[in-house]
C-alpha cells in the first residue's frame, strides 16, 4: 500500500516530481503518482484528496506552478501532512508558485520546499514517516552518511589535484 501520494497538475511537472519518486524508491517507500488538475477537473481532485487517507497515504507531495492551488487544496481536505513543491515558471521564475504555496491561511499548513525541490520533498516525507519507523530512520541516517562521504571524496580529489586542475 502506498504511503505517499505524489500529485501534480501537469505532465510538465514530471521531471521534478520524478526526483521525488526516485528518492522514495531509493528509501523503499511505496508511493502512488497522479496527474490531476485542480482547476480543470475539480471533481476528480476532490475525490483524490478525500480518498487519500482511506488509500493509506500518510503524506502527500503536491507540485504546482503559477497559481499553485493543488498543495493548499490538498491540505484543506487531507488531514495529514502535505508538502508543496513550487514549480519553476517562465513568467516569474517560480516565485509565483512559491508565494502561493507558502502563504497558506492559518489552520491550513503546507510544508514547502524550494522551487523544483523534488528530492527534498521526498526526504521530508521520509523524515515524517521515520518518526514511527525505525528501519526507515536508519535508511535516512545511511543516506546522510553517503552524502557526507560524497563531499569528502570531492574534497580529497580537490586537495589531490589542486584547484586549477580540478576546474578543468
Amino acid at each position: 500500500m502506498a504511503k505517499v501520494g505524489i500529485v501534480m497538475g501537469s505532465d510538465s511537472d514530471m521531471p521534478v516530481m520524478a526526483k521525488a519518486a526516485d528518492v522514495l524508491e531509493e528509501l523503499g517507500i511505496a508511493y502512488e503518482m497522479t496527474i490531476i488538475s485542480a482547476h480543470r477537473e475539480p471533481d476528480v481532485f476532490f475525490e483524490y484528496a478525500k480518498s487519500a487517507e482511506e488509500k493509506g497515504f500518510k503524506v502527500i507531495i503536491a507540485g504546482a506552478g503559477m497559481a499553485a492551488h493543488l498543495p493548499g487544496m490538498c491540505a484543506a481536505i487531507f488531514p495529514m501532512p502535505v508538502i508543496g513543491i513550487p514549480m519553476h515558471t517562465t513568467s516569474l521564475g517560480g516565485r509565483d508558485s512559491l508565494y502561493s504555496i507558502v502563504q497558506m491561511p492559518s489552520g491550513i499548513p503546507v510544508a514547502t520546499v524550494a522551487i523544483n525541490g523534488g528530492a527534498n520533498a521526498a526526504l521530508l516525507a521520509a523524515k515524517i514517516l521515520a518518526v514511527s519507523d525505525a528501519s526507515l530512520l536508519q535508511k535516512l541516517k545511511d543516506y546522510a552518511k553517503e552524502l557526507k562521504e560524497q563531499v569528502q571524496a570531492k574534497d580529497a580529489k580537490l586537495q589531490e589535484t589542486g584547484y586549477k586542475k580540478y576546474v578543468k
